[in-house]
């Protein structure tokens, strides 16, 4: 099947530009009028006409017919090789038509990529405009619909149509619930099979759950630890199941720990903001830490949005001339928000004028907004994957407890998220001494003088390794920076005795600009990177000490509940 005279492909070349103009439109429109989950207000006006780089453009086209050409003369003669795995399989690779389709459009998206990375505009409009042409070509491969997902049909037919019977009793669920289910949410329960280390709440406001986690060992450091996470996730993160419990690893390892529980926010928090959470959540937890153990100071470790809390806190006491935390760790942790990553599409000035009209005064951030958000980061994995395995094929999704706990969202109150928008994301005001003030006092990073761990994880698409690394420019006191292998959960979430991935270290004290001058010095180190980050929390926890016979103060302190409490039970 072949056609490759001159005036055919010239043709061709003519039919190429007018189908990418029409897919560009599509594209560009489809950028438009989406709303992420709420996160992105649509766009009011239309999109300014834009310029493209003519050496990209005739590139492109060149590329476009030598490729198109070559998959017009293997045509629909031979078995085709496709190099997607939603192609993979012999359903789509053994039926010409299908896999034909399934070229076609792997070449025609490639191609719209590289339109948008064709375009002539700053870094902020290139990053918007590849985002958009990505999201719409993730929603028009053929694997996503059933009239051309060879895989979905011939399933259907050796099923007897009961793959297609169970895709629609899938979908019916998955309304109901409000979410495209990612694992089977039945199969755990917060508190029995997740987040199970023993412990009790020792102290609750209506910001958090203080929760202190029974001794392994019969002697603990005499500087206890504080661990604060995420407020827009739950902590369980920290403690999925004993195997990769970064909290079980902790208390195994001489530590008397604490670990903040956030409450799922409802109507009677709408009006809460960043403030109150410095104050009445993160310096709180500090202060009765150190009530309940009698320690002067403690040591705290702040994870993703939990290090940005905990670096305002510190900043904080700090002014107000308070030492009471030893060492601080921060885990993928932005504070100097120059470099955030993909995040960045979604942030402009209007966006956040958008968001202080609608909840900066009060209201509520739904956790599925947030949790939409952030599946369409990686739309293949984390939305059509499941859209085509659970409907079109009427699969179930394996049990996963890291999945679950990720469907397992939380809200966020308006007021504060309007505020950490515009002075973090926006206007990047925390690395500016005295730029913001928070709780009355101006933040001045260059006072939080103490010992810091900072960590990245080197695939993170939330807090990129040179937005983690930033850090180290910032905080004056002694540093060590690590970066690990995968993302922002799976570099994480690495157990020792795992023996997976590997770690980077650099070990002259040397703090380059850049993470890739960084990185250039830097030794690549087999395994987890907790080992090394829990020598160094040891060197500064102080002398050892019987361990408490009891939570809380004394023998006589009442505790309010077993862990893991009933504030991360909430569901939003």
């Amino acid at each position: 099947m072949t056609n490759s005279t001159p005036e055919f492909w010239s043709r061709a070349g003519e039919e190429f530009q007018q189908n990418l103009a029409k897919s560009w439109g599509d594209a560009m429109q489809t950028f438009q009028t989406m709303d992420l989950g709420g996160i992105v207000p649509a766009a009011e006006n239309a999109a300014s006409p834009l310029n493209f780089s003519q050496k990209k453009l005739k590139a492109l086209q060149a590329a476009y017919l030598e490729e198109a050409t070559a998959l017009w003369n293997h045509g629909l003669d031979e078995k085709h090789e496709l190099k997607d795995r939603r192609f993979s399989s012999d359903a789509w690779t053994d039926n010409p038509m299908a896999a034909f389709t399934a070229g076609a459009y792997l070449l025609n998206a490639k191609t719209l990529m590289g339109l948008a990375d064709a375009v002539e505009a700053d870094e902020h409009i290139q990053n918007k405009i590849r985002f958009a042409v990505e999201q719409w070509v993730a929603a028009s491969a053929p694997s996503n619909f059933l009239a051309f997902n060879a895989e979905a049909q011939k399933k259907a037919i050796e099923t007897k149509g009961e793959s297609l019977a169970k895709g629609i009793q899938n979908l019916m669920h998955d309304i109901q619930q409000g979410h495209v289910s990612m694992t089977d949410e039945s199969k755990f329960v917060v508190g029995q099979n997740v987040a199970t280390t023993e412990g009790a709440v020792v102290f609750e406001n209506e910001y958090f759950q203080l929760i202190e986690y029974k001794p392994m060992t019969a002697k603990v450091y005499e500087k206890p630890f504080l661990l604060v996470p995420p407020c827009i996730n739950k902590f369980y993160i920290l403690d999925l199941q004993p195997k990769n419990s970064l909290i079980r690893y902790a208390v195994s390892q001489g530590h008397r720990t604490f670990v903040v529980s956030w409450r799922n926010p409802d109507q009677s928090m709408a009006e809460k903001t960043w403030d109150d959470y410095i104050e009445h959540a993160a310096i709180e937890a500090i202060h009765q830490v150190q009530n309940i153990s009698g320690a002067k100071q403690i040591n705290a470790l702040g994870f993703c949005v939990g290090g940005t809390i905990l670096s305002n806190a510190l900043a904080v006491l700090a002014a107000r001339e308070e030492k009471p935390v030893a060492s601080a760790t921060f885990l993928t942790t932005l504070i100097d928000f120059t470099d955030t990553g993909i995040l960045d599409v979604f942030i402009d000035e209007n966006f956040v004028k958008f968001r202080e009209v609608q909840m900066g005064k009060g209201g509520l951030l739904k956790g599925q907004d947030l949790a939409s958000t952030f599946s369409f980061l990686r739309p293949n994995d984390l939305v059509w994957n499941y859209v085509v395995g659970n409907y079109l094929k009427g699969e179930s999704p394996p049990p996963f407890d890291l999945l679950y706990w990720n469907s397992d969202s939380t809200n966020l109150p308006g007021p504060f998220y309007a505020w950490y928008l515009r002075n973090t994301y926006l206007e990047n005001k925390l690395v500016t001494p005295g730029a913001v003030t928070v709780c009355g006092e101006k933040i001045d990073l260059s006072k939080v003088k103490m010992p810091v761990y900072i960590y990245g994880s080197r695939e993170d698409h939330i807090v990129p390794i040179g937005g983690a690394y930033a850090s180290t420019q910032h905080l004056p006191g002694k540093k060590r920076f690590v970066m690990g292998a995968s993302g922002h959960i799976a570099g994480v979430i690495n157990p020792p005795d795992a023996k997976k991935r590997s770690h980077w270290l650099r070990e002259d004290g040397k703090f380059p600009a850049s993470a890739e001058e960084w990185i250039a010095g830097a030794q690549e180190l087999p395994g987890s990177w907790w080992t090394d980050w829990s020598d160094w929390l040891k060197s500064h926890a102080g002398k050892q000490i019987a361990s408490p016979k009891h939570y809380g103060q004394n023998a006589k302190s009442k505790t309010i509940e077993p862990a893991p409490g009933r504030y991360v039970k909430a569901r939003a």
